[in-house]
């Protein structure tokens, strides 16, 4: 499962950074590093829809605020 956080300036804006931290912590502490790669990139495009996020080519917007949800119920009940 490949996991793409946008990481350019707009993204970084609204807590990117912050997103994939909160990714990668929740990936090693469900020990998910052999089936989950979190990836960075720069722009995807949809700057106006906030952290752009991608997971096996779908896209979504995820927040810091929303991160750990969209873990839950994107990539641990996939993975």
């Amino acid at each position: 499962m490949k996991v793409t956080v946008c990481i350019g300036s707009s993204c970084h804006i609204k807590g990117s950074r912050q997103v994939a931290e909160q990714l990668k912590k929740l990936v090693d502490e469900h020990k998910l590093e052999d089936r989950v790669e979190l990836t960075g990139t720069f722009c995807m495009g949809k700057c106006q829809q906030g952290v752009c996020v991608t997971l096996n080519d779908a896209f979504y917007s995820v927040t810091p605020d929303t991160a750990a949800a969209f873990f839950q119920e994107h990539i641990l009940h996939k993975a």
